[in-house]
């Protein structure tokens, strides 16, 4: 029996309650959350986010990549077009936790053979290591705000989740972007 036949048991019930029928385009908190793929951080659930409060972005150690700064773009664009000038402002939460996986890309070792597995750059991948969440979240929080696709419409702040006491810290406050030129 495959994994996800629970699962897909559990969407027959919720497409039977047809409550995804209420859900506009646009979050209803006018937040995009940006986590770590890690199944221990699900903002869903340490955040209390339901279905249609938010837009959540998750990649390896929740860091602000180029991907990243192109879906928020498209996002906040997206809003722009359909909304006009009563288009939200919309905040970015940037969130890293305690003992994430990307630590081990600070080890050469391992950097070394997952480098050569994708065909990656070592240094880039050193750079990706969450080791010190609160110092790599404010290095994303500036280099989301320093984007040259940044938008007055965006605000961005940066967290930090610890895994031991299941408390979410702010570490930046919400500080917003440049208009883009």
């Amino acid at each position: 029996m495959s994994n996800l036949n629970p699962l897909l048991e559990r969407n027959r019930a919720f497409a039977k309650a047809g409550t995804h029928r209420q859900l506009t385009p646009m979050p209803k908190r006018q937040l995009v959350v940006l986590a770590c793929m890690d199944q221990r951080v699900d903002p869903a659930h340490i955040l209390g986010i339901e279905l249609g409060d938010a837009l959540v972005l998750r990649n390896a150690g929740g860091r602000v990549t180029d991907a990243v700064i192109r879906d928020i773009t498209f996002v906040v664009m997206l809003a722009e077009t359909m909304l006009g000038d009563e288009a939200p402002t919309f905040e970015v939460a940037i969130i890293h936790h305690t003992e994430c996986g990307t630590r081990f890309l600070s080890d050469d070792h391992f950097r070394h053979n997952f480098a050569d597995r994708i065909g990656a750059n070592e240094h880039e991948l050193a750079t990706e290591a969450v080791t010190d969440p609160a110092l790599s979240v404010v290095t994303d929080v500036k280099t989301l705000l320093a984007s040259p696709l940044g938008s007055g419409r965006l605000t961005v702040s940066g967290h930090v989740y610890d895994l031991m006491t299941g408390l979410v810290t702010t570490v930046a406050a919400p500080l917003e972007a440049e208009a883009s030129l």
